[in-house]
């Protein structure tokens, strides 16, 4: 017994020693990490909007997206107010996504594998959306009625390709299931390991129709402001556009309810939040035009 007591009390501090020393490794790790500079990032900060989104499988939202998006435009064409790829609006509306989308990458990797899609729609609203997948679609109200310059017309785009990247309709699906207790979630599916629970897949096949009118929460839509603001000066659209678009918004929206009664920003509080962060973008606007000038002159960039 003695014999069988020392032993274990030698294992005992063995383990222990090995643990102590694991520990102060990572405390090392930990300490590196903290002092060492962080990379600068170029651009508008925001915060992150993944926690819900993990909840719901983003290739069931998308696939549920597609199958919307593609009978709103079976719709349109068969009412004949969808606008053909030939005309002047069209073409001008899918330069304008090319280039922003072509920045798309930096804020979701999984956007270079997305089927976009962008149509104009004949109709007097003044709207436009993005759903998640990158189905884009824009009503001539919104470009007609506020008289859109490209650079403003970029920063409608931009806006609402922000919310695909960003996943704001998955995160809120998420916080639905969250919130109102749809399915229980073990451990596993919290960190993000799914299985294709037939629970989530009816829930999201529940909230299709939501994906075309689904209202964003203020922290939303001024998350998709800044982004949608950041992927428009790398396009080289002039990000200052934001402000003169949304006062041209403010004329529209004029009876609009006051901001607490909206799931959306004021006009007003949302050309401050732009020009609060002008100067985070200005610089990426003032490279994309150089480039653009070195490009269109076929002047190679120094290093």
């Amino acid at each position: 017994m003695p014999f069988n007591l020392k032993i274990q009390s030698r294992w005992v501090s063995t383990l222990k020693r090995r643990h102590i020393r694991a520990a102060l490794r990572m405390a090392l790790a930990c300490l590196i990490l903290a002092l060492s500079p962080l990379q600068a990032r170029d651009g508008v900060e925001v915060g992150d909007t993944s926690a819900f989104a993990k909840l719901v499988p983003a290739a069931e939202v998308e696939a549920t997206a597609a199958r919307e998006y593609r009978q709103l435009i079976q719709d349109a064409y068969g009412k004949g107010v969808l606008k053909s790829s030939e005309q002047p609006q069209v073409i001008r509306l899918r330069e304008i996504a090319k280039k922003l989308i072509e920045q798309s990458s930096m804020w979701n990797d999984r956007a270079k594998q997305w089927s976009w899609e962008v149509n104009l729609i004949e109709s007097p609203q003044v709207n436009a959306f993005c759903m998640p997948g990158g189905k884009i679609a824009v009503y001539t109200g919104l470009v007609y009625k506020l008289g859109l310059s490209e650079d403003e017309l970029a920063m409608v785009v931009g806006h609402e390709i922000a919310h695909a990247l960003r996943e704001h309709a998955r995160q809120r699906m998420g916080k639905g299931m969250a919130t109102e207790g749809v399915t229980r979630l073990g451990g596993a599916v919290i960190a993000g390991i799914f299985g294709l629970d037939p629970r989530i897949t009816d829930y999201v096949a529940k909230q299709g129709a939501g994906l075309l009118s689904l209202k964003f929460s203020r922290e939303d839509e001024t998350d998709a402001d800044l982004v949608g603001m950041e992927l428009a000066a790398r396009a080289g659209f002039d990000p200052r556009a934001g402000i003169s678009l949304w006062k041209k918004m403010s004329v529209q929206n004029a009876q609009t309810p006051p901001q607490w009664l909206s799931t959306h920003p004021s006009s007003n509080n949302r050309v401050k939040d732009i020009e609060a962060n002008l100067n985070k973008v200005m610089p990426l606007f003032e490279k994309a035009q150089h480039l653009e000038r070195l490009e269109k002159y076929n002047i190679e960039p120094k290093n």
